[in-house]
């Protein structure tokens, strides 16, 4: 191998058995599209300068002249890096004891009401300060890196006041996550007279100015307990005007309003969907918002999976993402979030590598450039430990991921 300086650097991945990457050049992918895959055996990438600039079989591999770095991926299979385009990665503290007390039989709800789940995460969180934020934003990240992550979102909504809400969003971009601010995930506990309307004044007066110079979307919990449709209208709207976009938490527990809310304001997403019906899905199918189902929640939580089956068959986009957070979704995992997606949502192994790549990408309007290996985008590739990349999804929870390329370096590497 040769290391080149940073302004003329050249990465060649060569030997693959197979190189694999979402059909088409649109995004978001839906249908019949969300299922067709490119792949080419005996394969090579050609990265420079942080961008695929090449891909091809050995065969037709050009000479090459002048200093490159070589890494030999003989028996290795090759995807786009993965995009988590919905995560809660910036927190502290975790929630073992109420994953003990659930398993025990207590419910989300219950342990919500009695003061555990999102605020038992907001008391940690705003101990922490920017510099323990940063360091478990960096801890978090590392880990999804090395489960093939190479594009990750991150929301705040663990601050719930103005400091920590904006020390979680500087953490996150700093860390290079893409910062959503979540600060509508709860109403916290100083506001708990004044109720929600006055928190959400709060938030639109004395918060958003500073979050929009740091957020690219704002996000909502629109749901029974938390906020209802005319607050997350308000707030979004807010947050729209200020120029983020818009995504929601929505159709969770209860069928509350989320989507049609959504495709009113044009957002890019709502994501959950674990209860969403015929109607619902019908909406989704017939706009432009994405539909992000997480099933390791639903996992985590015991409930309902989220309907990926119909809403792909009815023609909704879809993305698949890890929902990672101390409570309801302690995993950092898209292989094996695709491991759910094919054995409990009933997707075929090619839409759910879609679903957590290209589209996922377009979730966070990055589709131009994430997502594929074609030359012009990001040098982001995942090497799988095996000459069969269906092993992404196969190999439930094992050591699938044997080598992480982010902009054309190598970021992290399995144990030889």
């Amino acid at each position: 191998m040769t290391s080149t300086d940073a302004g003329s650097r050249r990465l060649l991945i060569r030997d693959l058995a197979q190189l694999v990457s979402p059909g088409g050049r649109s995004a978001p992918l839906r249908g019949r599209e969300l299922g067709s895959v490119d792949v080419i055996s005996d394969a090579y990438v050609l990265c420079e300068n942080g961008r695929i600039a090449r891909v091809g079989r050995m065969d037709d591999l050009p000479a090459l002249s002048g200093d490159i770095e070589e890494l030999d991926a003989r028996g290795l299979s090759a995807v786009p890096g993965l995009v988590d385009c919905h995560t809660h990665a910036c927190f502290a503290g975790d929630r073992v004891e109420e994953f003990a007390l659930r398993a025990a039989g207590a419910t989300y709800e219950e342990l919500h009401a009695a003061g555990g789940g999102i605020l038992s995460t907001v008391r940690a969180t705003r101990a922490a300060g920017q510099d323990g934020l940063a360091g478990a934003l960096a801890r978090h990240a590392e880990w999804m890196t090395r489960a093939g992550t190479t594009t990750f979102e991150a929301k705040s909504g663990y601050g719930l006041d103005r400091e920590t809400e904006l020390a979680q969003l500087r953490a996150i971009r700093a860390g290079g996550g893409i910062p959503t601010w979540l600060g509508a995930h709860a109403v916290p506990p100083e506001f708990e007279d004044e109720g929600a309307d006055a928190y959400l004044e709060f938030l639109i007066a004395d918060v958003l100015p500073e979050a929009a110079a740091v957020a690219e979307a704002a996000d909502v919990f629109l749901e029974r307990g938390a906020f209802d449709v005319a607050q997350a209208r308000r707030y979004l709207s807010a947050c729209r005007k200020a120029g983020l976009s818009l995504r929601l938490h929505g159709d969770q527990f209860t069928e509350a309003g989320a989507v049609p809310l959504g495709i009113e304001l044009g957002a890019r997403s709502v994501d959950h969907l674990e209860v969403t019906g015929e109607r619902g899905i019908a909406l989704l199918a017939g706009s432009d918002v994405v539909a992000v189902v997480l099933p390791a929640s639903a996992l985590f939580l015991g409930r309902p999976m989220p309907p990926a089956r119909a809403l792909v068959d009815a023609g909704a986009a879809l993305a698949l993402a890890t929902d990672f957070n101390p409570g309801s979704a302690f995993c950092e995992s898209l292989p094996l979030v695709c491991a759910l997606a094919c054995t409990q949502l009933g997707l075929t192994l090619e839409e759910a590598l879609a679903a957590c790549t290209v589209n996922a990408a377009h979730v966070l309007a990055r589709a131009d450039r994430k997502g594929r290996l074609s030359p012009g985008f990001d040098a982001d590739v995942l090497l799988l430990a095996s000459d069969d990349w269906r092993h992404l999804a196969y190999h439930l929870g094992g050591p699938v991921v044997h080598t992480v390329v982010r902009s054309g370096r190598m970021v992290w590497g399995s144990p030889a």
